[in-house]
């Protein structure tokens, strides 16, 4: 949220209240500026107002950053009529203006980044950033050399017209390796071993940017980033 704002946008993003409601209580004299009844739904005010609705104090807890364990079977999305959203697993107020820096499949585990705060996930999104985002994949076919270097030179994936940029690879084992990759391409890494002949059987997401997901968080369970970490992303 930008300051200063409308009183009732306030309200309505931090009360989580429908804005037509919203402009109805502010009318009948539910909602307070610093100690004054106010009933102007245009008031502008500033992030150090103090703002109440029926007494009670709303407060704009500012930006914020989230790291979670995605379980199978959640999608990355705010809403979906069919599936539930990883921000379903978040058992926080206000998450209205929150978005997700970095999507992952239904069928893909491991970290994923929510926030509030679009510049810093635009650090973490934007091709020109080239951030790295590391993946353990488990394949149907033994992981050959040959294909490691392949994935390290950038391979061609099918309807693209350029090869995918240089990617870290890594074997792990005969069905197994880290990968690296710093663009955000529609089921990359899918694609990426597609290319090479092999198929993904399961993939997770352990490091966005240098952030690396938290060994005490189970599937499903979530944390604040730390001060250093939300810093990683932001440094060159």
């Amino acid at each position: 949220m930008k300051f200063p704002c409308r009183l009732d946008k306030f309200v309505s993003n931090v009360g989580e209240l429908p804005r037509t409601k919203v402009k109805s209580l502010i009318k009948k004299g539910n909602v307070a500026v610093n100690g004054l009844i106010c009933k102007k739904n245009e008031q502008q005010i500033t992030a150090s107002d103090d703002i109440t609705l029926n007494d009670k104090p709303l407060k704009y807890l500012g930006k914020r950053y989230f790291m979670l364990n995605k379980p199978q079977g959640y999608v990355c999305a705010n809403h979906d009529e069919l599936h539930p959203t990883v921000f379903d697993l978040l058992d926080e107020p206000n998450l209205k203006d929150f978005h997700i820096a970095g999507r992952l499949d239904i069928d893909t585990t491991g970290l994923v980044l929510i926030t509030n705060d679009g510049d810093w996930s635009h650090q973490i999104t934007s091709p020109k950033k080239q951030k790295f985002k590391t993946y353990l994949v488990e394949t149907k076919e033994i992981i050959t050399e040959e294909a490691l270097f392949d994935l390290r030179q950038g391979v061609a994936l099918h309807n693209e017209k350029q090869l995918t940029r240089p990617a870290q690879a890594e074997a792990l084992g005969k069905y197994a390796l880290r990968l690296s990759i710093c663009e955000g391409k529609y089921h990359q890494v899918k694609r990426m071993l597609a290319a090479v002949e092999n198929h993904v059987v399961e993939l997770h997401r352990e490091n966005i940017g240098g952030i690396e997901l938290d060994n005490d968080l189970e599937a499903g369970q979530y944390r604040p980033l730390t001060e250093h970490e939300i810093r990683i992303i932001n440094a060159i």
